[in-house]
């Protein structure tokens, strides 16, 4: 009697010891309601890897709001409204390669020390595969940009870029979350802004 209810017991330990790593490994992807976090630090390895899977759509969007062409945009030669467009992380860079017709240009991001992450529950109804409220995302990137091409004139003199990544998500991140893309070049001969919409990352 005493050796089957050590049996029970141990089978019932080992239950819980398979048992709860799931479950705490489930709740960490939890969102929680009024849920709003912001932080500047450096990628850790992991988020370098999703940074690596992230592909840019294929089209880019000349942003011009309600002002014409020539109001907003500086330092671009031959605007267009609409570009065939490649790009991914690549050697500590994102690297963009646009397409209008013959008109041919490419970007080079260097990829800043440190980015910006930030989630929030905007209290939109939406819920989460992982559990709470579906977090809006949005990670920032800040640095040195270099160009060619139709770009090549405006960045003559040193100019930086501003490139957001948007999405939704739960309290884990993924590369999946994002889903579109903005980015605004800015210098002393350069002004401009683009956005888009991100492809499948890469697997």
């Amino acid at each position: 009697m005493k050796f089957s209810k050590a049996i029970k017991f141990s089978l019932i330990l080992v239950s819980a010891l398979i048992f709860v790593p799931q479950q705490v490994w489930a709740c960490a992807c939890c969102s929680e309601t009024g849920q709003y976090r912001i932080s500047m630090a450096k990628p850790r390895e992991y988020q370098l890897s999703l940074m690596e899977q992230i592909r840019f759509g294929a089209n880019a969007n000349l942003f011009t709001g309600a002002m014409s062409v020539e109001d907003v945009v500086k330092g671009l030669a031959h605007p267009a409204e609409k570009y065939g467009l490649s790009g991914a992380l690549v050697s500590g860079a994102w690297k963009l390669s646009f397409r209008d017709g013959n008109n041919l240009g490419s970007l080079n991001l260097l990829l800043p020390a440190q980015f910006l992450n930030y989630s929030a529950d905007i209290h939109d109804g939406q819920t989460s595969a992982g559990g709470g409220p579906l977090l809006y995302k949005e990670w920032r990137f800040e640095g040195v940009v270099f160009g060619s091409g139709v770009f090549r004139a405006g960045l003559t003199a040193p100019a930086k870029y501003f490139l957001v990544f948007q999405g939704r998500g739960n309290n884990c991140d993924n590369s999946s979350d994002f889903t579109h893309w903005r980015l605004e070049i800015s210098g002393r001969k350069a002004s401009y802004a683009f956005f888009g919409e991100l492809a499948q990352p890469k697997p």
